[in-house]
């Protein structure tokens, strides 16, 4: 991650963004982007233990999550705060451009 450069990641939430009004929908066009290009199921470590990234999910307090699970468990974790595996899944620069987003 980090190897777009700033202009690419605007051209992508500007993409993203085209026809939102306000926040509630950028957000929601940068998770249908997440959700059309993000290759899943993908492996992190998320705290040092193992974890298979699902899918992604828009919270209804507008915050774009991981589902992810392990063995039976699952659990949703912030798109922010997801440590992204070497290499990243395909269409983790919509992880990238979000992130950037979010400032």
């Amino acid at each position: 991650m980090g190897t777009l450069g700033e202009a690419e990641l605007k051209a992508m939430i500007e993409e993203a963004t085209v026809d939102a009004y306000n926040e509630d929908e950028q957000l929601t066009g940068l998770f249908a982007m997440l959700e059309e290009h993000l290759d899943v199921p993908f492996t992190t470590a998320v705290l040092g233990v193992e974890v298979t990234v699902r899918g992604v999910d828009l919270t209804p307090d507008g915050r774009i999550v991981a589902v992810c699970s392990r063995g039976g468990m699952r659990q949703s974790i912030g798109i922010l705060e997801l440590p992204l595996p070497s290499p990243a899944p395909e269409g983790a620069e919509w992880i990238e451009a979000y992130r950037h987003w979010a400032g």
